[in-house]
């Protein structure tokens, strides 16, 4: 087994490196990545992004969102999280087997002390019966990487708000994630592991996947991404994980109701998502203005859906001549959630 200790935060670079070490080189054993990044949301390749996350605890917060090869449902990654992947050719496994690709975790998990440790459901592995690693998988060319998480000290506080989409009424074809009750695995691990910094965790897991007394030992088995690799890396990155029309361009399309009641008045807006952006908004309630309200559906239309865009085009217009007597910013905050 070969491995790969990534150097990046990001996790777009870090997917990006994936990809290309899945799809570019070869080895002629399997190989085993390991990385970690800040603040960030991954969805599944099937997802709706914007169903999954919630937009304005996100910007907010600046954290990162991007979408992954993989399918599954959406997670939170910052630097309390490992996350592992393992390639291999698709002969030597079966697509879906995520117990036989996990085993190797679990079982250099126990050596480090967890008890209670089991593959639960179709990709999860639980500790107490609690939920501390997901797992997802993607084939292509004759290979298969098995990617997961391991939740060593993430802010669950965190988790629960990026994650936590309000509660509007919105249809979607999307893949919608099944929220599971997570927890961190630090508390479990034996005595002399639990101070790790998530570098220092890695390190000593990877040890236990090698059976190995140090690094020194395993240090042949170590690839180095080459700067020629991380030119094409940098492509990937480019074209795919940080590439607006990836993330949220390629979500399936959905509709949205939102309502809320002003002093002023009610407002009902109805919009359809494509791709993106605004395909089509109407307006219904109460509400009073001079002006046809449609000259403000109009102005959204084909924008992308998200409070910066949204913001843009109707500051184009008088909103009062459209909603009298609510705020601008009122308006913003109903239709950009």
């Amino acid at each position: 087994m070969y491995y790969v200790l990534m150097k990046s935060h990001d996790i777009r670079q870090n997917l990006a490196t994936e990809q290309y070490l899945m799809n570019q080189k070869s080895f002629i054993e399997p190989l085993v990545l390991f990385y970690s990044e800040g603040p960030s949301i991954i969805v599944g390749r099937n997802q709706n992004t914007m169903a999954e996350i919630n937009q304005k605890y996100v910007a907010e917060h600046k954290i990162v969102v991007t979408r992954r090869l993989s399918g599954g449902g959406a997670v939170y990654h910052d630097l309390g999280n490992l996350c592992f992947s393992f390639v291999v050719d698709a002969a030597d496994e079966k697509f879906g087997d995520f117990e036989t690709f996990t085993q190797p975790i679990v079982t250099a998990l126990q050596k480090m002390g967890v008890q209670d440790i089991e593959v639960s459901g179709r990709n999860d592995i639980l500790v107490a019966g609690k939920k501390f690693s997901g797992s997802a998988m993607y084939t292509k060319n004759g290979k298969i990487f098995s990617h997961g998480t391991l939740m060593l000290n993430v802010d669950l506080d965190v988790v629960t708000h990026a994650l936590n989409v309000p509660a509007d009424k919105i249809a979607s074809k999307g893949i919608k994630s099944i929220r599971s009750r997570v927890t961190n695995l630090r508390p479990y691990l034996a005595p002399e592991f639990r101070d790790l910094t998530t570098e220092e965790f890695r390190d000593k897991l990877l040890l236990q996947l090698f059976a190995a007394p140090n690094l020194a030992a395993i240090k042949e088995k170590e690839y180095q991404i080459t700067a020629a690799d991380q030119k094409q890396i940098n492509q990937i990155y480019t074209s795919t994980y940080s590439n607006w029309n990836w993330i949220y361009g390629e979500s399936p399309d959905f509709t949205l109701q939102k309502r809320q009641h002003f002093t002023m008045g009610t407002i009902d807006a109805r919009l359809l998502i494509q791709q993106g952006r605004i395909n089509e908004v109407t307006f219904y309630g109460d509400f009073f203005g001079s002006e046809d309200v449609k000259a403000v559906a109009d102005v959204l239309s084909g924008v992308i859906y998200d409070r910066q865009h949204i913001s843009q085009a109707i500051a184009k217009l008088d909103l009062a001549n459209y909603f009298k007597g609510i705020e601008p910013a009122a308006i913003i905050d109903l239709l950009a959630q």
